[in-house]
């Protein structure tokens, strides 16, 4: 009988993200005759609770593992992670986002670990940095790329960038999506009315909404811009944002100042999203940068139109004009539009929802399981293969 594999997943933080729910899906999905799934996360998260509660999954925190660049924090967490990566001995290390990224590799490197795997779900430098700071960032991107066994991306826009600043040839590079239970998403029955009040919303009136953290990436100012713009052409619209973080306060101080607040309402962090989703009629995301989002797939599989910015990986899943519509980062007046053609024309609206609703299999969050195990299983074997042909 074949020993399982220890597959450790190393992710910096478990709040409510595609990311994050993604992984936690993977490592409580793995088939457990063929590998034991560990998981590390640092600064504490959302997702903490139900990480702890997987059966089957081992678990463990370090608190110094943390987002932002804190050079002694950052050093004590690598130190942490090779310890813990020694002791617990896996066969595999495959890390997520940019900090577990460069740290988790660079201790399971130091630890001796045989497969060490990244996955992209978006770069950790963007344009919107100082230069200063972008090259930083990708001259550790390329050190953590030298001692990286294989990387998967969750868009072709991630993998191409990836091969233009020198991380890896295409070959050393698989796409693997970030996705979504289709199946479990298009059967599921939702009572909207009920759902609507539940929310605060009124049951006949039109409901634009958004999901994602208050963080500046998602630019939910913009989505409150929109809003505005929308509701002075269309005031018997509503607005639903779903999510929390750090800028909560400016978004409630410009909801005031739009005199927005009879309309607008701010969900905080929920967990029935798909629920949630049959409840708008347009689902906007105004994010300055991604990989794939994976609310995108949610919308679509939900038959929900999408009016989001055409951010790296988004032109892969929304189709311009098919099933929805994709602008340039910050044009909040272009997004704006978009809405209201599609709040006025309820017909075009329901085609695009049904059109966004055939999802290809490699958006099934299933596939993107089956995919992560059978390049395991050919990384471990190519291991295998090596080290017999070393010995010969």
């Amino acid at each position: 009988m074949t020993m399982a594999h220890t597959v450790c997943h190393i992710i910096t933080k478990l709040e409510l993200g595609g990311a994050q729910q993604n992984t936690l899906f993977t490592v409580s999905h793995l088939d457990p005759a063929k590998f034991r799934p560990v998981l590390i996360t640092g600064e504490p998260g959302l997702l903490d609770d139900e990480a702890r509660k997987l059966a089957g999954v081992e678990f463990h925190q370090i608190p110094s593992l943390v987002r932002g660049i804190r050079p002694l924090s950052d050093l004590r967490a690598l130190l942490a992670l090779a310890w813990l990566l020694r002791r617990i001995k896996p066969a595999i290390v495959h890390t997520h986002s940019s900090k577990a990224g460069i740290l988790g590799r660079a201790a399971a490197w130091l630890a001796g670990v045989p497969v060490i795997i990244h996955t992209i779900h978006g770069f950790g430098f963007t344009r919107y940095q100082r230069a200063i700071v972008s090259r930083a960032f990708i001259a550790l991107e390329r050190l953590a790329a030298k001692v990286t066994t294989r990387f998967f991306a969750v868009s072709d826009v991630n993998r191409q960038l990836g091969v233009e600043i020198g991380l890896f040839p295409e070959s050393r590079c698989a796409v693997i999506r970030s996705g979504v239970d289709v199946v479990t998403i298009q059967r599921l029955e939702v009572d909207t009315t009920a759902k609507k009040r539940e929310l605060g919303l009124e049951p006949g009136r039109p409901v634009v909404g958004m999901v994602a953290p208050m963080k500046p990436q998602k630019a939910p100012m913009d989505f409150v811009r929109v809003a505005a713009r929308v509701a002075k052409k269309k005031p018997e619209t509503q607005f639903l944002f779903v999510g929390d973080g750090e800028l909560r306060q400016d978004m409630e101080a410009e909801i005031v100042r739009l005199d927005l607040a009879k309309s607008f309402r701010l969900a905080g962090w929920r967990r029935d999203v798909p629920a949630i989703m049959r409840c708008l009629d347009v689902f906007v995301l105004t994010s300055l940068w991604e990989g794939l989002p994976r609310v995108y797939l949610e919308a679509l599989a939900s038959g929900v139109p999408v009016v989001g910015t055409r951010v790296d990986g988004a032109a892969e899943v929304v189709r311009d004009g098919i099933n929805g519509y994709l602008l340039a980062p910050g044009d909040v007046q272009g997004l704006a539009e978009r809405v209201l053609a599609l709040l006025a024309n309820p017909t075009l609206a329901a085609d695009m929802g049904r059109r966004g609703e055939s999802l290809p299999p490699e958006f099934d969050i299933h596939d993107m399981v089956r995919r992560h195990e059978q390049e395991y299983e050919r990384l471990l074997a190519r291991i295998v293969h090596e080290g017999s042909s070393r010995n010969r």
